[in-house]
């Protein structure tokens, strides 16, 4: 099978779980409009955040909507492409602001009905706030989890299923992509200044043509 790679000494390699992480570039100006955008919108609605299903924010009008919407088409196109799924695959977008104020964060969740998520970051804190708190905090961070339950369980020391995590640091300008049924946590916003972030969801516009071969 294609997606399933084999070496010529025997070993194979099954069950990846791709995750996309790159920063554009130039992206000051783009996010200082869309900083204004968001901002603006939680003005006028302060539940935007959770409210996710209200508004597509890819349906917007506005110079930094636009240009999102096509980094991710890009983004997608370049996923696909990584795995060599290089036939033609159609989908549509569906986007949410997010304000993470402090203290705020996003429970353990996936994203049903999609086929990949995703997160742009559009403003992110460079300073938190000093809580006398454990070591371990990870202020504003994003962990995905190994969606194969428990494969850690008895791994041991150089072993590559040892972390049933990953962890993210997000900078202004990343954009993130991963399967949709990947579950994840967005650690709690430890700074006075809020986080602004934009996540979509990647939804397949179906077509026989993607029955895999049995």
């Amino acid at each position: 099978m294609k997606h399933v790679h084999e070496t010529n000494d025997g070993f194979v390699s099954l069950w990846p779980t791709k995750i996309l992480k790159r920063t554009l570039p130039d992206t000051q100006a783009a996010n200082q409009a869309l900083a204004g955008f968001i901002e603006d919108l939680d003005r006028k609605h302060r539940d935007v955040t959770t409210d996710y299903r209200s508004d597509d924010l890819f349906s917007h009008d506005h110079s930094g909507i636009l240009w999102l919407r096509e980094c991710v088409n890009v983004t997608v196109r370049d996923y696909f492409r990584h795995l060599g799924m290089d036939y033609d695959i159609r989908w549509s977008l569906q986007a949410w602001a997010n304000v993470n104020r402090f203290g705020d964060y996003h429970d353990y969740h996936n994203h049903p009905h999609a086929y990949l998520s995703g997160t742009y970051y559009v403003r992110v804190p460079a300073q938190f706030e000093d809580l006398e708190t454990r070591s371990d905090v990870r202020p504003g961070r994003l962990t995905l989890y190994d969606p194969r339950a428990c494969a850690n369980m008895t791994a041991i020391k150089g072993d590559p299923y040892i972390e049933p995590e990953y962890t993210v640091e997000p900078t202004s300008g990343m954009i993130l992509l991963w399967p949709a049924f990947v579950n994840h946590f967005v650690h709690p916003n430890l700074s006075k200044q809020s986080r602004l972030s934009i996540s979509f969801n990647v939804m397949l516009k179906w077509s026989d043509d993607y029955l895999p071969a049995q």
